[in-house]
């Protein structure tokens, strides 16, 4: 089936797999040309084939690297001479074990990656087009920037400046862009394989939906904050957690 042009472009980091693909397709369903990136060249460029090469660029580069920013954001304008959306979905998380014992240099790279490059992609796309077009950013914080995450407690601390970063760009973008956030528990993606592999049952069953997320779940999601059946939506945190919080009462 043939898709309509939407006229519109997204730039959608850490998008070779997992999440970001998963919104990456969701994009490109509807109609809108999209940049991905991603760290591995050979994944990125077999992402940009399956999502369709006509449609899709890939920029391979790390997300904290202030040369790659600068250069996914040219690359999109001179491909597609506009970006409407951002997605920031690049991340990492380097480190497990308590927080007392966290190698503050490892923590420092952990923000470096989760929120100063989307600070920094977000001042791009809003230089290059956004101020003066609109447009609409979304970023990929986690359930872990909304409660107390043992274990991951850089990469809570991180997704918590994520929810922070979104009101911040919220006010200050208004009323041309919008900014949300979305916060999704566990998703089954390589990235969190370490939460749920040997035990999927295990951890499906803590969720009151019953099963575990996917990125397509996620990739809908960012879609309809990037529509405009979300244009009076700006500066919230959409929580997808297949129901987990409800477990948080008193029983």
């Amino acid at each position: 089936m043939t898709v309509q042009d939407s006229g519109k472009v997204a730039l959608i980091t850490g998008a070779s797999r997992g999440i970001g693909y998963g919104i990456a397709e969701a994009l490109v369903a509807r109609g809108d040309r999209v940049c991905i990136t991603g760290r591995g060249e050979d994944a990125l460029k077999e992402a940009v084939e399956q999502l369709g090469s006509d449609r899709v660029i890939g920029v391979a580069g790390k997300a904290h690297d202030e040369a790659h920013r600068a250069a996914a954001v040219e690359r999109t304008m001179e491909a597609f001479g506009r970006v409407d959306f951002l997605i920031n979905n690049a991340g990492t998380n380097p480190v497990f074990g308590p927080i007392a014992e966290l190698d503050l240099n490892v923590a420092r790279k952990v923000f470096e990656t989760n929120v100063i490059s989307a600070l920094g992609f977000a001042q791009l796309t809003w230089k290059a087009w956004q101020k003066e077009n609109g447009g609409a950013i979304v970023n990929i914080a986690s359930v872990a920037g909304i409660s107390a995450s043992p274990f991951v407690g850089a990469y809570g601390m991180s997704k918590a400046a994520m929810v922070n970063l979104t009101l911040q760009l919220a006010h200050e973008f208004a009323p041309v862009v919008r900014v949300n956030a979305i916060a999704p528990a566990v998703v089954k993606t390589k990235f969190a394989k370490a939460l749920y592999e040997g035990r999927e049952a295990e951890a499906a069953a803590a969720y009151p939906l019953g099963r575990l997320g996917v990125p397509e779940d996620i990739g809908g999601a960012a879609a309809f904050l990037t529509s405009s059946q979300s244009d009076w939506i700006t500066g919230q945190t959409l929580v997808i957690d297949g129901g987990i919080f409800l477990n948080a009462g008193v029983s």
